[in-house]
């Protein structure tokens, strides 16, 4: 397990003063980045192996939105690994140990120079430290898109701004573009995300919005090709 601290800031605030899902999901996923240095073992593997992990699902229940100055702690863990996916929870705490947000990722290793996944040895695996699977009401990774008509929308650039180290658009930068075109009156009480094809800086998001009795479903697509998937409940 890897943990770091934070705390609730200005500028990860929204207007009511309460942290922003996308801050949220910046901090879980920083968490879980960093949380390789942890496994000495596995980050000499995939640096010898040109190899990063990428992501490619991730689960999100709320349990309670934290305030400006709430002290937080993230934690992440690795709970599965097979030759090209690994599956961990990240979870985020309060100042008491509650939790306030509970996910589940699912992480696919890739070779860097080419893109493509690629397999990590058996003797790898088996150095992991893996850590109990966390409580949280388990969905599937794979989100079913309704098959009535959505509602295609203008296209949205992919900027510099939302390019990360991996020379791709940064995973919370694909919701925080989907919860833009959500209406204000949804709060969101749950999130899946299903990322397919990475976007690039230059790209055009094509979003698709999906109504169903209890969700949201917006796809945001690069011509004919599907980017991301997300259901927001």
């Amino acid at each position: 397990m890897y943990s770091l601290d934070y705390r609730v800031t200005t500028s990860t605030c929204n207007s009511d003063g309460q942290l922003k899902l996308y801050s949220a999901l910046q901090m879980m996923q920083d968490c879980s980045e960093m949380w390789i240095d942890s496994e000495p073992a596995v980050k000499q593997y995939f640096a010898e192996q040109n190899m990063a992990q990428l992501l490619a699902s991730r689960q999100v229940e709320i349990i309670r939105v934290p305030s400006y100055k709430e002290k937080l702690t993230v934690t992440t863990s690795v709970y599965g690994m097979k030759p090209m996916f690994g599956f961990r929870n990240t979870f985020i705490y309060d100042a008491e140990g509650n939790p306030c947000y509970k996910t589940w990722s699912m992480g696919a290793f890739v070779d860097k120079s080419t893109g493509k996944l690629k397999r990590v040895d058996a003797a790898t695996i088996a150095a992991m430290k893996l850590d109990p699977q966390l409580e949280m009401a388990y969905k599937d990774r794979r989100i079913m898109v309704p098959k009535t008509d959505g509602i295609v929308l203008s296209s949205i650039p992919v900027m510099k701004s939302d390019i990360d180290y991996n020379h791709h658009m940064n995973n919370a930068n694909y919701v925080r573009i989907a919860m833009e075109l959500l209406p204000d009156d949804f709060p969101v009480h749950s999130l899946r995300v299903e990322y397919r094809v990475a976007a690039k800086l230059g790209d055009q998001l094509i979003p698709t919005i999906h109504k169903t009795d209890d969700a949201i479903v917006v796809v945001l697509s690069i011509g004919s090709e599907v980017a991301a998937i997300m259901e927001f409940q």
